[in-house]
């Protein structure tokens, strides 16, 4: 699964400690590492600052029902990072023109509320933090030399392991996103429908996998609605839109929520991304030095920049002094960016051979009402470790900081195991 996802090398030789991650909610915990956020007592500052923590629930799921209970839209709530589902996690919420006392009332089985922090001028916006903290415990670990194997991908991970995009990306259960994505830039909404509710997986019940393949070959959507159960809501939408208006397949792809459908096409960019970085590895190029050829990279200022020969060498000085630049790789969208190094040119050849243009990019965003410019992504990821090893049960202690960075893709080192046993 994960080499057709252009997940196809781990970094560390060591052998895994294969494992089971979150068999409980306590095994994946989430800190975040707030910004200081401004406070102060003023009414006239409207946003109150809470701090939210949750045991397995979805962040929005979570924010719809403390709007529900308040009686205001939960367009009013926003947050800085988005969390784990499968998991304990404690971050802060801003919440407008909300009083203490409505907080304080509120009772929802794992969630609690936590008022005041205090209150602000500004909301809390996507990307407010510095990072998050996790506590995480895999079970049920392969026991033979656990401690010195911990031991050694420690040192591993606090060099770098690469930075995919993981599973949960392209679908848990069912990583066709991608490939629904190829198909709305592609145009052939038709072709999407059918790949989104007629692709069936290996894990999931046989009779949704029947009713799946049914759909595929009458595509008949008033047949397929009544076989395909309720709990695959998004599905069901798209057949009762075209129970009601056949052949308008993108009509049909606009029934599921706006952030879905541009999560389609997000999903191929990632997949771009971990097939360049795969070819990056097999090329033989380390992860935290300059290839020949034009690697990209960012610095913390957020601005990009290309290595040639003339300063190759500033840039590894820069990448080796901790962090204060990162060798990245261009994930190509609406924008039409040259391209340098042999992977990004990799990112190009297979998005030729898909038949998919710059263009399509900025057509796929007409069609969803979202943009896609693009964006750069640093190629490895790297934290310190504390570890504790007990019979067959190991815990890690790690810090992550910015957006784009998953603890998963630090646990796979470890793991080296089924990605549906990381889930």
């Amino acid at each position: 699964m994960e080499q057709l996802l252009g997940m196809q090398y781990y970094v560390c030789d060591t052998e895994g400690v294969q494992g089971l991650l979150r068999q409980d909610a306590e095994d994946f915990m989430v800190h975040e590492i707030s910004n200081e956020v401004k406070t102060s007592e003023e009414p006239s500052d409207k946003y109150l600052i809470c701090r939210l923590e949750k045991k397995n629930w979805e962040l929005q799921r979570a924010v719809k029902e403390i709007a529900k209970i308040l009686g205001v839209s939960h367009r009013r709530i926003s947050w800085a990072g988005t969390k784990d589902k499968h998991a304990i996690t404690t971050q802060l919420i801003s919440l407008y023109d909300i009083s203490e006392t409505a907080v304080q009332n509120i009772r929802l089985k794992d969630i609690t509320l936590t008022p005041p922090v205090g209150r602000s001028g500004q909301q809390l916006s996507l990307g407010d933090l510095q990072g998050n903290r996790f506590e995480i415990t895999i079970r049920a670990c392969t026991p033979d030399n656990l401690e010195e194997r911990v031991a050694q991908i420690n040192t591993c991970v606090g060099t770098g392991v690469p930075n995919y995009f993981g599973i949960q990306r392209f679908g848990v259960q069912r990583p066709v996103t991608h490939l629904v994505g190829k198909q709305i830039l592609l145009e052939d909404y038709k072709e999407a429908v059918r790949t989104y509710v007629g692709f069936p997986s290996e894990g999931e019940p046989e009779s949704n996998a029947a009713a799946r393949r049914a759909y595929l070959s009458d595509n008949d959507p008033k047949a397929a609605l009544e076989t395909l159960p309720v709990q695959m809501r998004y599905e069901r939408a798209i057949l009762h839109h075209l129970a009601e208006r056949p052949d308008d397949y993108e009509g049909a792809l606009k029934s599921v929520p706006p952030k879905l459908l541009s999560m389609f096409v997000s999903a191929y960019q990632s997949w771009l991304f971990n097939m360049g970085l795969s070819h990056r590895i097999q090329e033989g190029y380390a992860l935290s030095k300059p290839a020949p050829g034009g690697d990209r990279v960012i610095f913390q200022t957020g601005k990009t920049d290309i290595v040639g020969d003339k300063n190759a060498g500033q840039a590894e000085v820069l990448i080796k002094r901790g962090g204060r630049a990162h060798i990245c790789l261009e994930m190509p969208g609406e924008k039409t960016v040259p391209t340098h190094s042999t992977s990004e040119q990799l990112i190009t050849s297979l998005m030729e051979a898909d038949g998919i243009s710059y263009a399509s990019f900025r057509k796929a965003g007409e069609m969803t009402g979202m943009s896609f410019k693009g964006a750069v992504r640093r190629i490895s990821l790297s934290t310190s470790v504390e570890s504790e090893v007990c019979d067959d049960t190991v815990r890690l202690s790690f810090s992550l900081g910015g957006p784009g960075q998953y603890a998963t893709t630090i646990c796979r080192e470890y793991m080296k195991a089924d990605p549906t046993r990381m889930i």
